[in-house]
C-alpha cells in the first residue's frame, strides 16, 4: 500500500477510459496542484476512479471468487498454477498483489478528488459538486467491500496519506464496514432518484441512487451474516436495508427480462442487450483498446474463462479458466432455462470437434454467461482476443434486489418475500406451477438456493457461502474424486479470508498482521 499511496495522480490515466462518458479527451499534462480547477476537470479526476474498475487480469475477483466457490475449479491449461491455488486454498507469496493494488489505487483516487474538490469552482451549481462526490464516495465503498470481504482486515484511509502514515496499522472489519456504510448512504441520499427510463444512455455506468441502494443491501446481508450482527455497523439496521430494496422495486423503474437466456450475449439474436431494465449496475467494457496493453478497457476476465485455445461456434477462443463443477449442472431442473443459459456443456451441445488438449481438471462444462463469441469477436475487430473482449461484468441486477428483499422480509412480512421470491422462479421456469413455498423454517435455505441457480458465474455464490458460516461453506465446497485434480478442502482455519500479500507486509515493516490460517 505504501506504493499507492506514494503515487501522483497523471493526467494520463484519464486517457485509459471505457464507454460513452468514460470516452474522455487526454489533456496536456499538469501538475496536481494545478489540476483540480473546474468542474470538467473534477470530472476527469472522477472518470480516474471509475477507470480503476476495469483492472484485472487472471486475478479479477469475479473469476476469483467462483473459483474458490462449489461452482468451478481452477481449470486452465495443465502448467496453469495460480487458478488452481485460488481453487484449492493452497498459498503463493502475492498471488493477490494484483486484488490489493487495485482497489488501494482506486480508494487512493477516491481520496485524492474528495479532498480536493471544495477548491474547485463551482458556481452556483452545487447539485453537480454533491453528485461527483456521492459517485466517488460510492466508488471507495465499493472498492473497501470488495477488500474487506476479501482480506478482512484492512488498512483504512479516507484521505490521502502523508509520508509518516504509509504504515498505519489494519483496521478492524467494524470500522471499515461503518465507513462503506456511511459512504453509501450519502450516495443513496445525494444522487438524483431518476428512475431507469429516464437515466440517459450516455450515462450508463455511472452509478446511481438505485445502485447505491442495491448496494447497501447486499454489503448489510454480508456484513451481518459473516459477523453474527443484528446492523450494518451502528449505520444502517434491518429495516432500513430492507426499505432501500423496497425504494428501487417501487420508485427505480427496473424489472425482470422477460426470459432469462435474454440476458446474456451468447443468446445471440435475441440478447436484450447491454444496460437492459434489469441492469441496476454495471463495470462498462470496450473493444476500442485495440491490442495496446497499456490500457484496460475490454473484459479481460472473459479470455481467462473461455474455451481453452479452440473456436468452437458460437464461441471464441480462451484460456479454459473456472471450469465448471458438474455439481452445479446437476442442481439445475431440466425445465429450468437458467441451466442452459449459464453453463456451456460440450456433450448437449454436440460440440463434438472439441479437443481437451492440455486443459486441466476438465469437466465437459464451461462458463456460458460472459464465454467470448465468434461473431464479433475482438480479433475480426482489430484487437487482440486477450486483452480486447468487450462484454460488460453485470455488478447488479434487479433480480438480486427482489432475493434480497425476499430475504429481509422473511420475519416481517412472509407474503411480501413469497411474491419477490416467485417473480424470480416464474421467469426462470416460464410458468407459475415451479414455485416453491416460503415458510418461517425453510425460507432461507430455498431463497440461497435460488441464488445459487440465478447467479451462478457471476462471482456472488462464495460470499454467500460465507455469510452462511464457515460449516455451510465448507460443506459445499469441499470435493473427493477418484481423481486427484478435483479433490479440495476448504480450510476454515482461513475463515474464508485470503491470504494478504507478502510484498505488502513486508512493506509494512511488521505492522500488518497476516491473515489467520495463511504463512507470512
Amino acid at each position: 500500500m505504501k506504493k499507492i499511496f506514494a503515487s501522483i495522480i497523471a493526467i494520463s490515466l484519464f486517457a485509459a477510459c471505457s464507454k460513452d462518458f468514460l470516452e474522455r479527451s487526454p489533456v496536456d499534462e499538469q501538475t496536481e496542484t494545478s489540476f483540480y480547477q473546474t468542474p470538467d476537470q473534477a470530472l476527469q479526476a472522477l472518470v480516474a476512479v471509475y477507470n480503476q474498475l476495469n483492472i484485472g487480469d487472471y486475478d479479477n475477483i469475479h473469476l476469483v471468487s467462483e473459483l474458490a466457490s462449489d461452482n468451478c475449479f481452477g481449470g486452465g491449461g495443465t502448467s496453469d498454477l495460480v487458478w488452481k491455488q485460488w481453487d484449492r486454498f493452497q498459498e503463493a507469496s502475492n498471488m493477490n498483489l494484483g486484488l490489493w493494488q487495485k482497489y488501494y489505487t482506486g480508494i487512493y483516487r477516491a481520496n485524492v478528488l474528495l479532498s480536493k474538490i471544495d477548491g474547485v469552482n463551482w458556481g452556483t451549481d452545487s447539485t453537480l459538486k454533491n453528485t461527483y462526490v456521492a459517485e466517488a464516495r460510492f466508488l471507495r465503498a465499493y472498492f473497501y467491500f470488495d477488500l474487506a470481504r476479501f482480506f478482512g482486515n484492512v488498512p483504512l484511509a479516507t484521505k490521502p496519506l502523508t509520508v509518516s502514515e504509509y504504515n498505519m496499522p489494519q483496521a478492524t472489519p467494524a470500522d471499515v464496514y461503518k465507513q462503506i456504510a456511511e459512504d453509501l448512504k450519502y450516495a443513496a441520499e445525494k444522487l438524483p432518484a431518476v428512475a431507469y427510463q429516464g437515466i440517459p444512455t450516455s450515462n450508463y455506468g455511472r452509478v446511481t441512487k438505485w445502485a447505491a441502494q442495491a448496494l447497501i443491501g447486499r454489503v448489510f446481508l454480508y456484513y451481518t451474516g459473516y459477523y453474527n450482527q443484528n446492523d450494518l455497523a451502528g449505520v444502517v439496521t434491518k429495516a432500513q436495508a430492507a426499505s432501500y430494496l423496497e425504494n428501487i422495486i417501487n420508485a427505480g423503474g427496473y424489472g425482470l427480462v422477460d426470459s432469462f437466456p435474454r440476458l446474456w450475449q451468447a443468446s445471440a439474436a435475441s440478447f436484450v442487450g447491454e444496460d437492459n431494465k434489469e441492469t441496476i449496475w454495471s463495470i462498462k467494457f470496450t473493444h476500442k483498446g485495440l491490442g495496446n496493453w497499456d490500457q484496460h478497457n475490454g473484459n479481460r476476465m472473459q479470455v481467462d474463462i473461455g474455451i481453452r485455445s479452440q473456436v468452437l461456434n458460437p464461441y471464441y477462443k480462451g484460456w479454459g479458466a473456472g471450469t465448471v463443477n458438474s455439481k452445479l449442472w446437476n442442481a439445475y431442473d431440466g425445465a429450468d432455462t437458467r441451466r442452459n443459459a449459464s453453463i456451456i456443456s460440450i456433450e448437449d451441445e454436440n460440440l463434438t470437434a472439441y479437443a481437451i488438449g492440455d486443459q486441466s481438471q476438465y469437466t465437459g462444462y464451461f462458463w456460458k454467461k460472459y464465454m467470448p463469441l465468434n461473431d464479433g469477436n475482438a480479433d475480426s475487430k482489430g484487437g487482440n482476443f486477450q486483452i480486447d473482449n468487450y462484454f460488460d461484468d453485470v455488478i447488479i441486477r434487479y433480480a438480486d434486489v427482489l432475493l434480497m428483499a425476499a430475504e429481509l422480509n422473511l420475519g416481517t412480512d412472509l407474503g411480501k418475500a413469497q411474491g419477490y421470491y416467485n417473480q424470480v422462479r416464474d421467469r426462470a421456469f416460464l410458468n407459475t406451477t415451479s414455485r416453491k413455498t416460503l415458510t418461517a423454517t425453510n425460507g432461507k435455505s430455498l431463497i440461497m438456493e435460488e441464488r445459487r441457480l440465478e447467479f451462478a458465474l457471476e462471482g456472488l455464490r462464495y460470499w454467500d457461502l460465507l455469510r452462511q458460516g464457515m460449516s455451510v461453506a465448507k460443506a459445499a465446497i469441499d470435493n473427493s474424486s477418484s481423481d486427484a485434480q478435483f479433490n479440495v478442502s476448504f480450510r476454515t482455519e482461513t475463515q474464508g479470508l485470503f491470504k494478504i500479500p507478502e510484498q505488502e507486509i513486508n512493506l509494512s515493516s511488521g505492522v500488518y498482521r497476516q491473515n489467520p490460517g495463511w504463512a507470512n
